[in-house]
């Protein structure tokens, strides 16, 4: 698996060209905490329940893991996850 940047600009990021590359970005621990497992029953649970005409959810689930991958490989997201958490801590503060 060879790394390239992401489109918008995060570096080391993982080939997800295909679902296999999507699997072992995950398995090596691209993504959240049980992202590897939950895609793996998730895709089982599309995979089983399509009409083989349409794999729409197959597709958006592959968006949404592949989303995920790159929000977790962001050097931003952790501190914008941060200044949320903080700006709802302060609307309920001042809203009581």
């Amino acid at each position: 698996m060879t790394a390239h940047p992401a489109e918008s600009g995060t570096p080391d990021l993982p080939s997800m060209r295909t679902i296999g590359e999507l699997r072992a970005a995950l398995t090596m621990g691209y993504g959240f905490p049980g992202d590897a497992d939950d895609f793996e029953a998730e895709l089982a649970r599309e995979i089983n329940h399509a009409d083989p005409a349409d794999l729409s959810g197959v597709v958006r689930l592959v968006e949404e893991f592949r989303g995920r991958i790159i929000a977790r490989r962001d050097p931003e997201f952790d501190s914008a996850v941060a200044a949320a958490v903080a700006e709802i801590h302060a609307t309920r503060r001042n809203s009581r």
